[in-house]
């Protein structure tokens, strides 16, 4: 009997980087995504920030996010049948150049002796506009350019890219804003732009497949019937959405700080959920291993509420502060709800037909955006009604029930197995006999 290797459990756990290394287009996505991610932070800092300085509202600033909801749901499900009819790689480039030119915007206003207010709002809603579009297109891609048995991987080596920057580039943005000043955040988010543009020129092409409809809205009904009739795609959806609405704390941050008296604690308190996304992300390996996505799925997101939770209820305990009890929930909180996104991309990318890849990809655009923001509604409201952290340990308890009640009416989400379910199958099939994914000519 061989002895085991030492080290080679926890070598087990790290990243698996079979993507990187089997994908040329996989690595160039990844390094655009990440130069992105540290640009667009410094924006998403900037810009509420320039906003409070020219009115000096809440209101102004709380409209920002209003301004952005309507185009993400317009726009996502349309990009999504853009992304089935077009060129991915073209969607992907000129989306990402026209984010750059809206910077360039940005920076002209803020250098400006009285920098506009609308400006602002104009570009944040077609910011958001162009996020919509051109993420199906990403989300759809990686199919095409990663073997199929390595997906599990891509998804985790994506989450790692976003929790990187989730984790590292809010900070830095609030050092280049107060520091270096609103300008020099735009400008660098601009060169962002310019660095991941040239990244994506590299692409291969990557046209829409010849099964594959013209955009429409009868394209779209086609994509939601799609999903509709797969109720185990439904049930990602749909407990993402319950997790994220129910649960979402981020809007009562800043009074919990406030009840809790540590007001330095807030900026922990921010990075604490992609913290603890980051450490599932860096210990990733063991995914690739289960099967049984569905209920991950499930128990994920279940222990995002449990956590949630536990956050709202933590006291003073001896020789611990309860803001750091709160903090240790978060960071777990933050690890169960990547868990569950790692998964959720899992079956979507395994199961998914490459003709309504993009389409399905603007449904789940829906399902983990629009649940966030309408969180903090559901947040504040509760607060307002009861107390800040009776909402946040509420939010957590009916997350769970609703997790555990889709569960219970959804048992083809359980049941889920990668190795069996028809669908994983038949793709899988299709990208053996074509390794490079299915054929794709122009439609």
């Amino acid at each position: 009997m061989t002895a085991p290797v030492p080290g080679s459990r926890l070598l087990a756990l790290l990243p698996d980087l079979a993507p990187w290394r089997v994908s040329r287009d996989f690595r160039r996505l990844w390094v655009a995504g990440l130069i992105t991610n540290f640009g667009s932070f410094l924006t998403f800092v900037a810009l509420p920030v320039q906003m409070k300085e020219l009115t000096g509202s809440v209101v102004a600033v709380g409209a920002i996010g209003a301004v952005e909801l309507v185009p993400l749901i317009v726009f996502g499900l349309y990009g999504g049948a853009l992304a089935d009819a077009l060129d991915k790689r073209a969607l992907i480039l000129w989306s990402e150049a026209g984010q750059g030119l809206l910077c360039a915007g940005l920076l002209v206003n803020a250098l400006l002796p009285e920098p506009l207010v609308w400006p602002l709002y104009l570009v944040a809603a077609l910011s958001s506009a162009l996020v919509a579009v051109q993420r199906p297109a990403l989300d759809s891609i990686v199919p095409r350019i990663v073997p199929h048995e390595h997906l599990p991987a891509a998804a985790s080596l994506n989450s790692l890219r976003w929790t990187v920057g989730g984790v590292a580039a809010p900070a830095l943005a609030g050092v280049v804003v107060a520091y270096a000043g609103l300008g020099w955040a735009y400008a660098a988010d601009l060169a962002t732009f310019v660095a991941s543009v040239a990244l994506a020129v590299g692409l291969s092409p990557s046209p829409a497949s010849h099964e594959a409809a013209r955009p429409s809205l009868r394209s779209i009904a086609e994509g939601a019937r799609y999903a509709w009739s797969r109720k185990e795609l439904l049930g990602t959806y749909a407990v993402d959405l319950a997790a994220m609405f129910l649960a979402m704390p981020l809007a009562l941050l800043p009074f919990l700080a406030d009840e809790l008296d540590a007001e330095w604690s807030l900026g922990l308190m921010y990075a604490a959920l992609p913290a603890g996304a980051l450490l599932v992300t860096l210990t990733s390996g063991w995914t690739s291993r289960v099967h049984r996505h569905g209920r991950m799925v499930v128990l994920a997101a279940a222990l995002w509420g449990l956590s949630v939770m536990a956050a709202g209820l933590v006291r003073d305990v001896w020789l611990v502060r309860d803001v750091w009890l709160v903090l240790a929930f978060l960071v777990l909180g933050g690890a169960f709800d990547m868990v569950s996104g790692i998964f959720r991309a899992a079956m979507w990318n395994q199961t998914i037909p490459d003709e309504l890849r993009g389409r399905l990809a603007g449904i789940e655009l829906l399902s983990y955006s629009v649940g966030p923001q309408l969180g903090q509604v559901r947040a504040g409201g509760m607060a307002a009604w009861t107390s800040v952290r009776a909402s946040v340990w509420a939010g957590g308890v009916l997350c769970v029930g609703a997790v555990g009640l889709l569960a219970l009416c959804l048992p083809q989400l359980m049941s889920y197995d990668v190795r069996t379910n028809e669908h994983a199958a038949r793709l899988r099939e299709r990208r053996g006999t074509f390794p490079d994914g299915p054929p794709v000519t122009p439609g």
